[in-house]
């Protein structure tokens, strides 16, 4: 699929990510990026309101850091799929997907 990486801008984070990233597929249909997932580093933010801490090797307690990641938007998957994927005799599955669907070809 055709996909980009984008690293936002601090403008387009919320006030407790350190770090976002998105993760966009094109759709034809639409002629734009789609974000299908997305995944922030929170640093000790959601760990200091959680009281989450552990130990370090000198057994001094530290506040842990924290992930957010969203999982895959599969109804924007499969469109993406079936949009970039059409021939004159069908929708053709990708390679990499074929021994999951035991088909390589949607007519």
């Amino acid at each position: 699929l055709p996909y980009r990486i984008l690293r936002l801008c601090g403008g387009d984070m919320s006030f407790t990510s350190a770090l976002t990233y998105d993760f966009e597929v094109y759709s034809e249909a639409q002629k734009r990026w789609l974000e299908v997932s997305s995944v922030s580093n929170f640093e000790s933010f959601q760990a200091n309101r959680l009281k989450l801490r552990y130990r370090d090797d000198e057994k001094k307690t530290q506040l842990a850091h924290t992930l957010n990641g969203s999982s895959l938007a599969l109804p924007r998957i499969v469109a993406a799929l079936l949009e970039n994927n059409q021939t004159p005799e069908g929708i053709r599955i990708p390679e990499a997907l074929i021994p999951y669907t035991g088909f390589d070809i949607i007519k």
